[in-house]
Parts: structure tokens; C-alpha cells; sequence
């Protein structure tokens, strides 16, 4: 009996010894797998410097370095046993800074039982599963989440064929690339699948309709950014009835929307958002009873908002913004008690606002804003108490404020811009928390009503673009907690005085501009207030005519003073008070004197159109972080300092229209981000300086009006974005280069070497490598040349929304239509070639005509010889031609009467011959564009042409009687023989900058316009 219980002893230890794990009362894990764990250890490291890109973590979540305190990895931090056996079926290492590589050979793959391993938010690099084979050897592995880490590479196919256990995938927020293997469909078990935000993954046809046939069981399928371009819709009609969560936002998909998708039964969850071909219309009936969240936003959604969304009575946020739905918003939602958000905003919704959304008791957000909608708010509300946000800018809302507005509880935020309000807002009883109202941009003509300061807990006031008048109340000095005051666009008169802003200690924003009749207190008390989390100050047109000294106290960071009536100076005492300012603008003044730049960290500084003389003082070379420096069109005189020069941060120097002289400093040698330098209208001299050629984003060079003499600048093709080259009036000599055909030249669109001393003939590649003046005019153009100030003002210092349009066009001289322009919007799509007044000699290149986008062509006073080249007929876009006061021989192309935008034509002083074309713009040009051809003949032109071909066109008739309409055009015109040639012209070209004159001329019939210029030409004659 003995033997046989030692037999049972040594039997039972020996099943103990070779089972796979330690008896139920131990809890201790293996020795093997804790090895495994620890040699994992040694494999990473931690490192929480490269974390900020996943999260606001800024320490481990899981200390690994603790493992080795203990001899069980049963109680380590991120570590999990089975009761049972103690395998290791657990590993949770998310957000924990780890930094390594997962290799094939990695321990960790030892750990045949784990079920869930979650190494999200961390660091490892390299390829996670084409190199990891002993990842496939986890046999019991039931959830793998791996995200949000930098392993790149392409998914192994290996993956899929031997995890046949998975019940839940999650490789999201990785850097995985390339197509996913069809062999995922093999996967039966799972439940979850979740490959989001990878780098480059994609989805063919036929893998996403196997794996939607296959994956019976899932209930969570999302692939946000995964491209499935090439899916077929219909495949979507296979996925899984059990499918509760449906995410495939910014996929790329295209075609129509399967209606049938979004009545799975058990479906909860569908978002597709930012899928912009994604087509189709909402489904009028059968929508999953319980769906949960919808976000169909940024898609190509059409049609109407469909009744039937008033049975989704489980649902928590509809999110249809940026689509195309119009017609009425159904009033449906009065069942919806568990809607917390709804956007309908950037659609074409008109008809009133549905009442029933106003009565919803748990709704928290509500944005209905930028579409059409029209009437009244409601006068009584019955929900909204957990409403922090109501949008509805940009409507046709009419009526008064109602009162319920300023009573609702948790209201942050109320904007009703871009509406048409009238009337004072309703007298209301305080409320206990609001914190913003935006009322800007209406129709309210009253002046501000008192009873919007019983609003004393108020931080946010919008009221501007209004037509707001009269003086500002005192009451609105009350509210204590502001912290934004927009007062701006309206017509507020009066004086703001240093006690009243005083009591707005909690101030850090105030923009009162473009209110004319408004000005401040400069008395001398004003420097006992103090106001210390002030920061932003903007005071733009209006009536300010001295520096304020009440802000002596201040922290401003932006000061904008600019279209004022400040005259005297810039004195050591503003410069100092001003020490931490990053943003001051005062263009648009009467400053006289600039005693001493302010502050050692501006980064915008514009002093524009002032009457500032003297020099630039050497302050300005502290500056080590400036980014825009305008002191164009004033009276400053000396040479221009040669430390701008070594301004890194520099991205706009504009010194045009003053008296510098001496040579333009040598010394950009660190200036990669100059994009704009403007030192035309001076009176410098010398060499234009090779250092230039380190200024690789210029876009901008305007060297005009000077007196610079050199040769044209060859090393030019080095500056790859150069749009805009301006030499003229200067004494540049010599040929032109071949180099200025350099494939580097291809983004020139104004090229402008007029008034200089340019001979010989025109390099023959000169015009094949200009390829934006090839193509089409592009309005990304816009962004870049024009209005430089207002980007770098919100990307460097911050400007605050609410601050609109800062910062003044860029601004370039131009010799078109015969008068001498300056273009300011229009810099930014015009595309022009100016080489007058020069001794070039020669044929004009044929290549011209390749030009398509040129709107202005100026080859006047020059030598060029030959006949005017038939491609000319190609230049579809052009508006001015002048060929003058040259020696071209030849007839007029007659196809040059297809260029229909044509308004300014001249071709005199020539040796042009033969009939001059007839039709389209042709018929409205004069004598003048072609006197000095005496080989010319035909109308306009009194001699007439000699067997030419068949009989003159017939004179038609002119309009003389008074009820003919002119159309607007010519009205800018017949001004100017009221008031004189020169001011109608100019007239006409305000017109033309504001409008751009080619719609205008596709609207004016040619036949009337051949009848209004011998109207014009007929009563000129009467008046001499």
C-alpha cells in the first residue's frame, strides 16, 4: 500500500512539473516567461522626450523598471496571469515612452498564451510584422493593439493565416503602407477590426468584399484613412448584420451611398465624414432604430433633410455639416430626448427654424450656422438648459434678441453674425453664468441697449459689424469678468476714458476699429490705471490723434493704431513703455519723427504711408526675431543698414517710395525665408548685390525706379520661386543671358525690365520655359504674393480671430492700358511681360504665343523688326498690347480679332501694312492704335483699302437718343469727359482692380460698343 502512494506522489509531482503551469494556489508565473519578459526589457528603453507627438503625457504610465523588484510577473504594472495556469495572457505597455524595435527574434514572442498585448502610444520603430514571424506563434492570442506607435512597413499576409483565433485587431495610428493582404478575410473569429490612420494602407476591390462576406461575427469595423477608392459600393451590402460600429471616415470612397447601410438592425454607430465624392441622399425611411451617432459632415450628401430622423429616438449627434442639403429642416426633433449635438451648418437649408429643437432638454451644442435660413427666433423656449453653444451666423435670421437668450444656464457661446436683427436686445433679468454673446455682423441699427448689462458675468461680447451708434454706455464698463470687448464696424461715437476701461480688469482683448467718430483719452491722469492682462489693442480708423497713455501699464503684445490722425513722433518714451510688443501697426498717420524703434522683440512692425523722415536708426538691427518690416511711403532718406541683411526671421521688407540711397546691402547670407523685398522708387545706385542669391523662397523682387547699374542679374535662375521680377527704370545695360530661359524662371508670371538699356535680340528659349505664364491662372497665387501681412500676422504672433483682416496688400507699379498703374489685388493673378523702352532688335520669338495667361504685353520703343507673329492669336487672356514705336513690317494678323478681352491696342509708329481687321474688339479701337503705319488703311482710319478682298462693312447706326442703356463700363468712361480724359481713365481702372475687367468686357455686345466709340469720337469732334 505504500509503494503504490509513492507511485501516486511521484506521479502527481511529474504532472505538476510538466504541466504549463503552476498549481492554482501559487499565482506564480513561469520562470520561462518571466525571463522572456525581463530580456524584452533590455531590448527598449525609455524615453519620454519623443512622446509629445502621441499625447499630453509627460511620464511613463507603466514603469518597467519596476519589474525587477519582484520575483512574480504576476504582479508586475502592465502585467496580467491567467488565475489558473499563471500564463501571461496580459501585456499593457500604452503610453509608457518605450522606445525599440519589435524583431522576429524578440522574446516577447515567447509568450505563446497572450491573449491581449497593448504597446499603443509608445515608440517602437521598424517593421512590426514582416520580420516578427514568432508574433504568428501566440496561439491564444484573443486581442492584439499595437497602436499609435512608428512601426512602418507593409502587413505580412503571415498575420492573417495563423492568428485564426483574433477576436480583436487594433494596428491604428501607425505608419503601416501598402495593400492589405486578401488573407485577412481569413480571420473568422473577429469581432473588432481596427487598421485607422495608418501611413499609406489601401483596400482593393476584392479584399474589402471578402473580408465584409467572411467576418460574420464583427461588430466594430473602422478604417478611418485606409484608401478605398477602389471599393465597390455594393460590397458594403455584404458586411454583417451584427455590425454595431461602422467608421470609414476619410477613405476616399466614391459613388453613391448605400442606403441599406445605415439600416443595419444593430448598427450604432456611422461615420463617414470627409468623404467628398461619397454622393447620394439621405434614406427617407428605416433608419437602425437603434442608431446612436451619425456623422455624415464633409461629404456630397443632396437632396432634403429627411422626417424620418425624428424616429431616432436613441440618437446622441447628427453631424451633417459641408454637404449640399437643401429645402426645409423638418420640425421633427421633439422626440429626440437624448440629443446632445446636432450641425446642419454649411448646407443650402432654407425656411424657418424648426421650434421643436428649441424645447430639447439635453442638447449641447446646436449649429445650424452658413446656410439660408430666414424668420424669427422663437419668443419662448422651453429646454436648452445644458445648451453651451448656439451657431447660427451667417442666416437670414430677422427680428429682435430674444430675452430667453441671456437666461439659459450653461450658455458659453452664442453666435447670430451674418444675420439681419434689428431692434435692441430685450431687457432681461441677470442670468447666473453666460460667458459669451456674439451679435457681430447684423442689421442692428439702434444704438447699444442698456439691458444687455445686466450681463455682469459676461467674458465675451461680440457686437461688431453692426450699425451700432451713438456714444459707448458706461454700463458695458461693468461687466467685470470680460475679457473680449469687439465693438468694431459700426458707428459708435465719443470718448473711451482711462477710468472707464479701468474697470475691466480682466480685459486682455479690445477692438473698437472702424468706428470714425470714436476716440480716446489722452489726458495726463491716464497713467495712474493700470491693466495687466492686457494684451491686444486695436484702435484702426478711428479718430485717435495722439498716443494713449493709459495702456503706459500694459503687457500688449499688439497694438494696432493704424488710419488714425497720430502726428509728431515715435519718442524714447513710447519705444520703451512698448518693450514687449510683438505686433505694432501705425501706418496710415501723420508720424513725422522715428526717435526710436520700440522693444527688442517685434515681429511686425508697420509704419506705412506716414511722413517719417530721417534714417534708420541701428535699434532696428536688435531685432533678431523680426518677420515683417514696412516703412514704405514716407520721407526716409541715409542708406538702408546692412544688418537687415542678417535678419533670418525676415519674410516681407518693404522700403519702397522713399529717398534711400547708396548701394542695397551685401549681406542677405542667412535670409532663407525672405519672400518679399520692395526697394523700388529710391534713389539707389550700384549693383544689384549677389548675396540675393541666398534668398531661396523669394517670390517678390522689386527693384524699380533707381539708379542701379549693372548688368541683368544671371544668377536670378537660382530663386526657384520667383513670381514677380521688377528691374525697371534703372541703367541695366547689355543682351539678356541665355540663362534667363532656365527651367528655374518657371514661375515668373510678371516679368517687368522696362526704361533700361537692354539690347541685341531676345534669347531664343526665352519664353518655352515660363510655364505659369503657360498654364492657366491658378488662385492659390493669391495666398502668396498679396496680402503677406495678414498671413505671417496669424502665424507668427497669434492674431486673435476676432481681429479680421489685419496687415495691407503688397503692391507693385505697372505700365498698362497707357497710364502707369499701381496693382494691388490684382498682383496676385496678373501675368504680364514688359520690356519697353530698351534697344532690343530682332524678330519677336514666335514662343510668345505659347504665353496663354499673359494679360499684358508691352515690346514698345524698342528696334524689333519683322511681321507681328500669327501666334499672337493664342493669347486668349490678353487685355493690353503694345507693339508702338518700332519697325514692324507686314500686315495685322487677322486672327488677332479672336482675342475678345482685348481693351488697349497699340500699334503705332510701325511699318505696318495692308487693311486692319475688323470684328469683335477690334471695332471699338481708334486712330490712335495705328497712326504712324502710313501702308495702313480701313476703318478706323480714313484711308481707305484698295481691292482688299470685298466691300467695307456698313456703317451702323449711332446711338444718340437718351433712353439707351450704356452698359457700366462706358458709364466709367463718358465720366471722363465730364471730368476730364485722365480722371475718367483712372476711374475705369479703380473699376478694373476692384472687378477685373473680363467679365465686364464678355458683357458688353461688340456690335454696341462699334456704335459707342463713334458716338464718343462724333461728340468729341462737336466739342473741338
Amino acid at each position: 500500500m505504500g509503494s503504490l502512494c509513492l507511485v501516486l506522489v511521484v506521479l502527481l509531482l511529474s504532472w505538476t512539473l510538466s504541466s504549463s503551469g503552476p498549481p492554482p494556489s501559487s499565482h506564480l508565473c513561469l520562470l520561462h516567461q518571466r525571463d522572456a519578459l525581463l530580456h524584452f526589457k533590455t531590448t527598449i528603453s525609455v524615453d519620454c522626450d519623443h512622446y509629445g507627438r502621441y499625447g499630453d503625457y509627460s511620464y511613463p504610465r507603466i514603469d518597467i523598471e519596476s519589474w525587477k523588484k519582484s520575483l512574480d510577473c504576476c504582479s508586475w504594472e502592465g502585467i496580467k496571469c491567467d488565475n489558473i495556469t499563471g500564463h501571461v495572457i496580459d501585456i499593457d505597455l500604452s503610453h509608457s515612452c518605450l522606445l525599440g524595435s519589435l524583431f522576429a527574434s524578440n522574446s516577447l514572442f515567447q509568450l505563446h498564451n497572450l491573449q491581449w498585448l497593448d504597446l499603443s502610444s509608445n515608440h517602437f520603430r521598424g517593421s512590426l510584422l514582416e520580420n516578427t514571424s514568432s508574433l504568428f506563434h501566440f496561439h491564444g492570442l484573443r486581442r492584439l493593439n499595437v497602436a499609435e506607435n512608428l512601426f512602418n512597413g507593409t502587413i505580412s499576409s503571415k498575420l492573417f493565416s495563423q492568428l485564426v483565433s483574433l477576436t480583436h485587431l487594433n494596428l491604428s495610428d501607425n505608419a503601416f503602407s501598402g495593400l492589405i493582404s486578401h488573407q485577412i478575410s481569413g480571420l473568422s473569429s473577429l469581432v473588432s477590426l481596427d487598421l485607422s490612420f495608418p501611413y499609406d494602407l489601401r483596400f482593393d476591390g476584392q479584399g474589402f468584399d471578402m473580408l465584409a462576406r467572411n467576418l460574420t461575427k464583427l461588430r466594430n469595423l473602422a478604417l478611418n484613412g485606409v484608401d478605398m477608392s477602389d471599393v465597390a459600393l455594393t460590397s458594403f451590402l455584404n458586411l454583417s448584420s451584427s455590425l454595431e460600429h461602422l467608421s470609414l471616415s476619410d477613405c476616399q470612397l466614391y459613388g453613391e451611398f448605400p442606403t441599406q447601410v445605415s439600416q443595419l438592425p444593430n448598427l450604432k454607430v456611422l461615420n463617414l465624414r470627409g468623404n467628398e465624392n461619397f454622393t447620394g441622399y439621405l434614406p427617407n425611411t428605416n433608419w437602425s432604430s437603434g442608431l446612436e451617432l451619425l456623422d455624415l459632415s464633409l461629404c456630397g450628401f443632396k437632396g432634403s433633410i429627411p422626417a424620418s430622423f425624428g424616429n431616432l429616438t436613441q440618437i446622441i449627434s447628427i453631424h451633417l455639416q459641408g454637404n449640399s442639403l437643401e429645402g426645409q429642416i423638418p420640425d421633427v426633433f421633439g422626440n429626440l430626448k437624448k440629443l446632445t449635438s446636432l450641425s446642419f451648418s454649411s448646407n443650402n437649408l432654407s425656411g424657418p427654424l424648426p421650434i421643436t429643437i428649441f424645447n430639447l432638454t439635453k442638447i449641447t451644442r446646436l449649429d445650424l450656422s452658413n446656410n439660408h435660413l430666414e424668420g424669427p427666433l422663437p419668443n419662448h423656449v422651453s429646454g436648452l438648459q445644458f445648451l453651451d453653444e448656439l451657431l447660427l451666423y451667417n442666416n437670414s435670421i430677422s427680428g429682435g434678441v430674444p430675452s430667453w437668450l441671456f437666461t439659459l444656464p450653461s450658455l458659453l457661446l452664442v453666435d447670430l453674425g451674418y444675420n439681419k436683427l434689428v431692434g435692441p436686445i430685450d431687457r432681461i433679468q441677470k442670468p447666473s453664468s453666460i460667458q459669451e454673446v456674439d451679435l457681430s455682423y447684423n442689421n442692428i441699427s439702434d444704438s447699444i441697449p442698456y439691458s444687455i448689462f445686466y450681463l455682469v458675468n459676461l467674458t465675451k461680447l461680440h457686437l461688431s459689424s453692426n450699425n451700432l451708434s451713438g456714444p459707448i454706455p458706461d454700463s458695458i464698463f461693468d461687466l467685470a469678468y470680460l475679457t473680449l470687448l469687439d465693438l468694431s464696424s459700426n458707428n459708435l461715437s465719443g470718448v473711451i476714458k482711462s477710468d472707464m476701461l479701468s474697470k475691466l480688469t480682466s480685459l486682455e482683448f479690445i477692438n473698437v476699429s472702424s468706428n470714425s467718430l470714436l476716440s480716446l483719452s489722452t489726458s495726463g491722469n491716464d497713467v495712474e490705471y493700470s491693466f495687466p492682462l492686457l494684451r491686444t489693442v486695436i484702435f484702426s480708423g478711428c479718430s485717435v490723434m495722439q498716443f494713449p497713455n493709459f495702456f503706459q501699464t500694459s503687457y500688449l503684445q499688439i497694438l494696432d493704431l493704424s488710419n488714425n490722425m497720430i502726428s509728431g513722433g515715435i519718442s524714447k518714451w513710447e519705444a520703451v513703455r512698448w518693450e514687449g510688443l510683438l505686433w505694432l501697426d501705425l501706418s496710415h498717420n501723420f508720424l513725422t519723427a522715428l526717435e526710436q524703434f520700440p522693444g527688442n522683440s517685434l515681429e511686425y512692425l508697420n509704419l506705412h504711408s506716414n511722413f517719417l523722415t530721417g534714417n534708420i536708426t541701428s535699434s532696428i538691427c536688435n531685432w533678431s526675431q523680426l518677420t515683417v518690416l514696412d516703412l514704405s511711403k514716407n520721407n526716409l532718406s541715409g542708406t538702408i543698414p546692412d544688418c537687415l541683411g542678417n535678419i533670418g526671421c525676415l519674410q516681407l521688407l518693404d522700403l519702397q517710395m522713399n529717398n534711400f540711397i547708396g548701394k542695397i546691402p551685401n549681406s542677405f547670407l542667412r535670409n532663407s525665408d525672405l519672400s518679399h523685398l520692395l526697394l523700388n522708387n529710391n534713389q539707389l545706385e550700384g549693383l544689384v548685390p549677389l548675396s540675393l542669391a541666398n534668398c531661396t523662397s523669394l517670390e517678390l523682387l522689386n527693384l524699380g525706379n533707381n539708379k542701379l547699374t549693372d548688368r541683368f542679374p544671371h544668377w536670378l535662375e537660382s530663386l526657384p520661386r520667383l513670381q514677380v521680377l521688377i528691374l525697371r527704370f534703372n541703367r541695366f545695360y547689355g543682351s539678356l543671358p541665355h540663362s534667363i530661359a532656365s527651367s528655374n524662371f518657371s514661375t515668373l508670371r510678371i516679368i517687368d525690365l522696362s526704361g533700361n538699356e537692354f539690347t541685341g535680340t531676345l534669347p531664343t528659349k526665352l519664353f518655352q520655359n515660363l510655364r505659369a505664364m503657360k498654364e492657366k491662372p491658378k488662385e492659390w497665387l493669391y495666398s502668396s504674393v498679396f496680402q503677406v501681412g495678414r498671413r505671417i500676422g496669424r502665424g507668427i504672433v497669434q492674431i486673435p480671430e476676432a481681429y479680421g483682416d489685419s496687415g495691407d496688400e503688397i503692391s507693385v507699379n505697372v505700365t498698362t492700358k497707357r497710364l502707369e498703374m499701381e496693382l494691388t489685388k490684382t498682383v496676385a493673378i496678373f501675368v504680364s511681360i514688359d520690356l519697353s523702352n530698351n534697344q532690343f532688335c530682332g524678330k519677336i520669338p514666335e514662343d510668345v504665343g505659347q504665353l496663354i495667361s499673359l494679360q499684358m504685353l508691352n515690346f514698345s520703343h524698342n528696334n524689333f523688326t519683322g511681321s507681328i507673329p500669327a501666334s499672337f492669336r493664342n493669347l486668349v487672356e490678353l487685355e493690353s498690347l503694345d507693339l508702338s514705336s518700332n519697325k514692324l513690317s507686314g500686315e495685322i494678323p487677322a486672327q488677332m480679332t479672336k482675342l475678345t478681352f482685348l481693351e488697349v491696342l497699340n500699334l503705332s509708329n510701325n511699318n505696318l501694312v495692308g487693311p486692319i481687321p475688323h470684328g469683335n474688339q477690334f471695332d471699338t479701337f481708334d486712330n490712335d492704335s495705328y497712326s504712324g503705319n502710313l501702308g495702313l488703311c480701313g476703318l478706323p482710319l480714313s484711308k481707305p483699302c484698295i481691292n482688299h478682298g470685298g466691300p467695307e462693312p456698313p456703317s451702323p447706326l449711332v446711338l444718340e437718343h437718351e433712353g439707351s442703356e450704356i452698359p457700366f463700363f462706358w458709364q466709367v468712361v463718358l465720366m471722363g469727359y465730364g471730368s476730364g480724359v485722365v480722371v475718367g481713365l483712372s476711374l475705369g481702372y479703380i473699376v478694373f482692380t476692384i472687378r477685373r475687367p473680363l467679365w465686364l468686357v464678355r458683357k458688353v455686345e461688340r456690335d454696341w460698343q462699334y456704335n459707342f466709340m463713334r458716338w464718343i469720337r462724333r461728340n468729341r469732334a462737336r466739342r473741338n
